[in-house]
């Protein structure tokens, strides 16, 4: 699903206006709006909207039009002194449905009356164009919403939130959900709005096309049925190692634990053979962890052997995970960085790889790779410092400009940019915040690559999966997740095939 800027969203609403015209679009987003009410709150029977002067505001009553005699339905409507035609159409068959309009509110008190007894109010104040803080007349009824006890679905865009950028105003609506129409918008796929867009929903209003076609900035997002489309199937003819064979490099003394959680993650997304390397003082722990993995070692004091066997053990691997739980020192920086020169395969790297490569990126130029750093470790490799709040996709996609590198950028919306296009995640949970679900997550990319997705897909398909995983985890236990956990919720994350078997319908959970 591709996600716009306010911008883009304009140009589309344009194209598609010109195309079936506004009224048939206005009409389209009333029935995805009435189909999300029937869905989401199937026993509410006293509805009630707060509409804005604009399309956002006729909306509303586009969605009441489409709702039957059994709900008692009110708009609380601000004046609209030049209503479109679309808006026109929506009050006029609003009213002869039995929609009540009603004066918008002033003061505070006026809003919690007005919603006093409803069982689901909607947030029709202001669209995707919206860019600064509401006009104070709209103040009461966002602290009236923010203060009733009942559900809140905001019509495309929590009013207060930046479509763009993602940012919040002083006076932003809190949503329960949020069905954003025609196509995603950037901006509530991140930080802070993610906080207020409460579940997301797409609805689908026919402008599929006119998206499609937009130029500018290209920001990508995996649902259910892309994610299965793009993750590789095992054919029935495979052997071990046709069906995926990754070395990990990683684990050392200090941290062997980071080398099992790697190679375990890489076994449970679906690989065939897995070979661990790692080094001599660690080979012990990882044998004990490791029944079905192979651990071979390598030892730093030499690091020019090292090199020779690493790369004599990546002639039957199709793919490189490397990283996790490496030393820092000087020996293991040269044999990180005189393998990956020599390298000819796919390759994820993290963690201590990251470390190793700071000061040498041109090293990565043209290879078939990934980096994956968290904020901290980005900051180092960018050398830029610390990444400010709402600077992230500038400092990636600068960074990715500059250096030629596919970087998934971790956070609570991961971002994977080829710089070509942002992919941004939208699975996940606060319980993987925890040490190790980053060395799961590249075993999973390298057994990815091994499959022969290229490096952009498996980063994606992986932070998709990952985060499913770790939502599975956080359901079944409410404090407590461990990263080993990951990996045994890995099959049990997969979306149903039976999607694939039905049309999409119009509304699209997306979070």
């Amino acid at each position: 699903m591709r996600a716009l800027t306010a911008d883009q969203m304009r140009e589309a609403d344009a194209r598609a206006s010109e195309r079936v015209g506004a009224v048939a679009l206005m009409r389209a987003a009333g029935e995805v709006l009435a189909e999300a009410i029937r869905a989401h709150a199937p026993d509410a029977r006293r509805l009630v909207a707060f509409a804005g002067p604009g399309n956002n505001g006729g909306d509303a009553f586009a969605a009441f039009a489409e709702l039957d005699a059994a709900y008692e339905r009110t708009v609380y409507a601000a004046e609209s002194h030049e209503p479109s035609d679309a808006r026109r159409d929506a009050e006029q068959r609003a009213h002869r449905s039995g929609v009540i309009s009603a004066a918008f509110p002033t003061t505070l008190d006026a809003a919690l009356e007005a919603l006093d007894g409803a069982d689901l109010a909607l947030d029709a104040l202001l669209g995707t164009g919206a860019r600064a803080e509401p006009k104070e007349a709209f103040h009461p009824a966002i602290d009236a919403l923010n203060a009733a006890v009942l559900p809140v679905l905001a019509v495309d865009i929590p009013t207060g939130v930046d479509a763009t950028r993602g940012v919040t105003s002083r006076h932003t609506v809190r949503a329960s959900f949020t069905v954003t129409l025609g196509a995603l918008k950037y901006g509530l796929l991140v930080d802070r709005a993610r906080d207020y867009a409460g579940a997301l929903y797409l609805g689908d209003i026919g402008i599929g096309g006119d998206v499609t076609a937009l130029d500018g900035p290209r920001f990508e997002v995996l649902d259910e049925r892309a994610f299965l489309e793009l993750v590789p199937r095992r054919a029935d003819d495979s052997e071990k190692r046709s069906a995926g064979a990754p070395l990990v490099v990683a684990g050392s003394a200090q941290f062997p634990g980071a080398a099992v959680l790697c190679a375990r993650g890489a076994a449970r997304a679906g690989a065939g053979y897995v070979t661990v390397a790692t080094t001599d003082e660690a080979a012990a722990t990882l044998r004990t962890h490791l029944v079905e993995q192979v651990v071979m070692t390598w030892s730093e004091r030499d690091p020019a052997s090292a090199i020779d066997e690493l790369l004599g053990l990546t002639r039957h691997c199709n793919s490189v995970g490397i990283g996790p739980g490496l030393g820092l020192s000087d020996a293991t920086g040269t044999i990180v960085r005189g393998f990956i020169e020599r390298l000819t395969l796919p390759f994820v790297a993290d963690a201590s790889a990251l470390f190793h490569f700071a000061k040498h990126l041109d090293l990565l130029r043209g290879k078939r790779c990934v980096i994956t750093p968290h904020e901290g470790e980005f900051a180092r490799l960018s050398g830029e410092g610390t990444v400010m709040p709402g600077t992230r996709l500038e400092r990636l996609r600068a960074f990715v400009g500059r250096t030629g590198v596919t970087t998934l950028l971790k956070g609570r919306a991961t971002l994977v940019d080829d710089g070509a296009t942002v992919h941004v995640n939208t699975t996940g949970t606060n319980a993987l915040a925890t040490a190790g679900t980053g060395d799961v997550l590249t075993g999973m990319i390298a057994t990815l690559l091994a499959q022969g997705l290229a490096p952009v897909d498996a980063a994606r398909a992986a932070a998709y999966w990952h985060g499913r995983a770790g939502q599975l985890a956080h359901a079944r236990r409410r404090v407590g997740v461990i990263a080993g956990d990951l990996p045994e919720l890995l099959a049990e994350a997969l979306p149903s095939d039976d999607i694939l078997h039905h049309p999409p319908g119009r509304l699209t959970r997306v979070f």
